[in-house]
């Protein structure tokens, strides 16, 4: 799945593994919530994949016998995706994209260990070379889960 507006021949189908991605993004474990992205169009759209499984550490509090992604961290993956797009422009790269705001953001239907989340990022504007927003969504097949837009700012690492 791609984003509507991109016509197909632009659409980079890429296969960047969790070292490639940490190569660009700060997070680690237990924290890092990008296992793979599929998709890439620089400065413009990405799509990741996130696969959610009962090994992880939050699943022993949420929720015992019932458990469910939570929706803070489906933002946080969101955020992630969002976040390797805009360090992978070379004027980004090294800095920190940190969350500024969260738009109307909905979390639509449970997620579950077993279920590959896939992750969207289009980015839709950075002003001042400084502040940026992104309109994000997640499907587990081909439903939408969550969807809403991100602000961030952008710092240096050593801030």
């Amino acid at each position: 799945m791609h984003a509507p507006h991109l016509k197909e021949s632009i659409v980079a189908q890429v296969n960047y593994s969790i070292l490639d991605i940490q190569e660009v993004l700060p997070h680690r474990f237990p924290f890092l919530f990008v296992d793979r992205v599929i998709e890439y169009v620089p400065g413009e759209y990405v799509v990741g994949v996130k696969n959610v499984t009962i090994n992880e550490p939050f699943f022993q509090g949420h929720y015992p016998g019932h458990p469910v992604f939570p929706g803070v961290l489906m933002i946080e993956a969101l955020g992630q995706v969002g976040a390797f797009l805009v360090l992978k422009m070379p004027e980004y790269a090294n800095k920190l994209p940190l969350f500024t705001g969260v738009e109307r953001s909905k979390l639509r239907k449970q997620v579950v260990p077993g279920d590959v989340v896939i992750l969207h990022a289009k980015l839709l504007v950075i002003r001042k070379q400084r502040f940026g927003r992104l309109e994000v969504w997640a499907s587990v097949n081909d439903e939408k889960v969550a969807d809403g837009e991100l602000r961030f700012a952008i710092i240096d690492r050593d801030s």
